[in-house]
């Protein structure tokens, strides 16, 4: 697996893991199933923390997979002559 792909990857996942706290928050906000949250000692505030670290997260996977490969190509060449 590469180096960008393995950022695509994380950057989906948090993405999506993102999501869900939101909409996890949002059914606590409206009482929906708001013992199986407190059971788990979720507070809204955590829920959405969770969600924005996981919507950042994504962000910076996605920008650092469609930055110019610069270092790319460096690292091959240490790596390379290292050798």
């Amino acid at each position: 697996m590469s180096h960008l792909a393995r950022l695509q990857l994380v950057g989906r996942v948090s993405y999506y893991v993102g999501w869900f706290a939101l909409i996890c928050g949002g059914l606590f906000h409206l009482k929906v199933g708001q013992s199986l949250f407190l059971a788990l000692s979720l507070t809204k505030r955590n829920l959405f923390e969770l969600a924005m670290v996981c919507f950042v997260i994504c962000v910076a996977s996605q920008l650092r997979a469609n930055a110019p490969a610069e270092n790319e190509a460096g690292t091959v060449v240490k790596r390379s002559a290292a050798a």
